[in-house]
This record gives C-alpha cells, structure tokens and sequence, in this order.
C-alpha cells in the first residue's frame, strides 16, 4: 500500500517543490536582486539523468525454464513427465526429484521476482550534492582571468569537459591562497531524485545574488553579455580594494559520498578544493562554477558578503 502511494504521488512530487522554491526565491530574494548592480560568470551542465541505475532484476531463464535443461518446460511439458511419477508409473526416483527440484527453482524464482522485484526496481543511486564558496580580496584579478578563460573555452555539453572546467577552476583558486579570506561548504547525501533539486535550489539561490550573467557557458551554449552594461569601480575607488571581495561558488553533484571538511582555517579550504578537484569523470553527474563579480573593476563589498554570504568563515 505504501509503495503504491508513493507511486501515485512521485510525477507530482518535484514539479510542486519546484513551483514552491521559485516562489520562495522570488519573495527572500526580490529585494535584495532590486538592490544587486554587479554581474556575475556562470559555466558548467551536466544532468543528474545520466546517473547510471543501481536497480537491477531476478534473471530470467534461459531457454524454456531454469536449472536442468530439458528437466521443464514453459509451455506445459512438465506435466507430461511428471504425472507418471506422482502416479506411481514411471520409473526411478532420482528423475523425478531433478524434475521436482527444477519446478521448485521456477516457484522460488518467480515468488522472489514478483516479491521483491518492485523494490529493487525503485532503488536509487546515492549522490551527494556539495558546495564550496570562496571569498577572495579583489586583488585576485588574475583569478577572474582564469574563470573567464575557462568560460570562453570549456565544452561544457561533455562529462570530460566538466570535469576538465572543475579541474582546472579549483586549481586556479589552489594558486591563489594569499587572497584566501573567506570560506564555507556543505555537502548533502540523498537519492537521485532529491539530489538534483538540491542540486536546483543551491544553484537558483546563487544566481538570485546577481542582477545578471555577464559571461555565461552552460550545456554547450555560450553567452556574453557586454561589459560595459555592468558597473564598474572608478579610479578613486581604489584605494578602498581591500575592502572588496570576489566570490567563487563550485555546486558539485557526484555519484557516491563526498565528505568535505569543515572549513576554519587556510588549510581545510586546500584540503577541500583537492577533493573536489579530484572527482573523476565517471562520478561527476552535474556542475555549476559561478563568480561574482564577472566584469573587470566590479567588485563586492564588505556590506555585501555580510548580506549575501553570511554563512562563510574568516580563513
């Protein structure tokens, strides 16, 4: 009964959570998106469909039946042979035990595969969603060079393009410690159903932080937006660098556990790049690299990582 229910529920279950977090997005969002002036980058794809199952089925037989070849047959034989001997005619009882033993094996298979058959065929892959977000003094110029190279470049309609875009963008924060100054992760492990809207609404409530994509590579598709259409800093504006900022986002869906530390110092955030930097192609099912501000000489504020990021942690 309860499979049943939640077999009739399912088709209705991810396009009502969908609908209620843009609408939860739209209402704790709205005003600080009026407020936001600064863009953003955006690359990665994937699809959480490409996960392959870890269901799998009672063999069928091979042939008419299972266990000894021409011991039964589908279509009714076994009767013929076994009749004479639950008569008494015949002769021998060690054939009429193989008959019997392969009649059992066809009941026990068959019992076994209409029992259980249904909840292994609703078995689900483990995957875990995580997300890693740096801060970084404005200073990182270099950095947004990288991010924007990779952008223009990347193939992100492949899994090997994505894991070449993860590969490459945690390395590039690896070469820049010095303006480490912020950090923060999470990581959820749940069934591939629920992963991918994880998956959804980390990447959604990311992306509201920002009045637009300035350079965008998603799915095979790239979009640039002009730079100018984004505000810049003015030179007088320099002399207050250090107190802006430059946030990095990587949301990561693997097959399989991934555990990253806790962030509170320098270190943990290394450690935490080289794991997800090393999830291999046949684990990575989606990705998303996204980085605010994307344009050169728009920065964030000090205000602004307090409101927006208020979850990450001095390193």
């Amino acid at each position: 009964m309860k499979n049943h229910f939640a077999r009739l529920i399912q088709p209705l279950l991810k396009p009502l959570l969908a609908i209620a977090l843009v609408v939860m997005l739209v209402f704790s969002q709205g005003g600080d998106a009026l407020a936001a002036t600064r863009g953003g980058g955006r690359m990665g794809g994937g699809s959480f469909r490409s996960a392959p199952s870890r269901s799998y089925s009672a063999p069928r037989p091979a042939g008419g039946g299972y266990g000894y070849g021409g011991g039964y047959y589908g279509g009714g034989g076994g009767s013929f042979f076994l009749l004479p001997f639950l008569l008494g005619g015949g002769g021998g009882g060690l054939f009429t035990l193989l008959i019997l033993g392969s009649i059992a094996t066809f009941l026990f298979q068959s019992f076994r595969q209409a029992s259980g058959g249904e909840d292994i065929s609703l078995a689900s892959p483990q995957v875990s969603v995580t997300k890693l977000q740096v801060g970084l003094l404005a200073d990182a110029r270099g950095l947004q060079a990288d991010l924007d190279r990779i952008a223009l470049k990347a193939n992100t309609s492949t899994n090997a393009g994505l894991t070449q875009i993860l590969q490459e963008t945690t390395l590039s924060l690896l070469r820049h410690p010095e303006y480490w100054v912020y950090a923060g992760s999470q990581s959820k492990l749940a069934k591939l159903d629920s992963a991918e809207i994880e998956f959804n609404r980390l990447s959604l409530t990311e992306r509201s932080k920002v009045s637009g994509e300035t350079l965008s590579n998603t799915s095979g598709q790239l979009k640039q937006k002009e730079s100018s259409a984004i505000a810049v800093s003015t030179p007088g504006d320099l002399d207050v660098q250090q107190n802006e900022f430059i946030v990095v986002t990587l949301i990561v869906g693997s097959q399989g556990k991934l555990d990253l530390p806790k962030i509170t110092s320098a270190e943990d955030v290394r450690r935490a790049l080289s794991q997800l930097g090393a999830v291999s192609s046949d684990r990575l099912l989606a990705l998303e690299v996204l980085w605010t501000p994307q344009a050169n000489g728009d920065v964030l504020t000090r205000d602004d990582m307090i409101t927006d990021y208020p979850s990450l942690h001095m390193v």
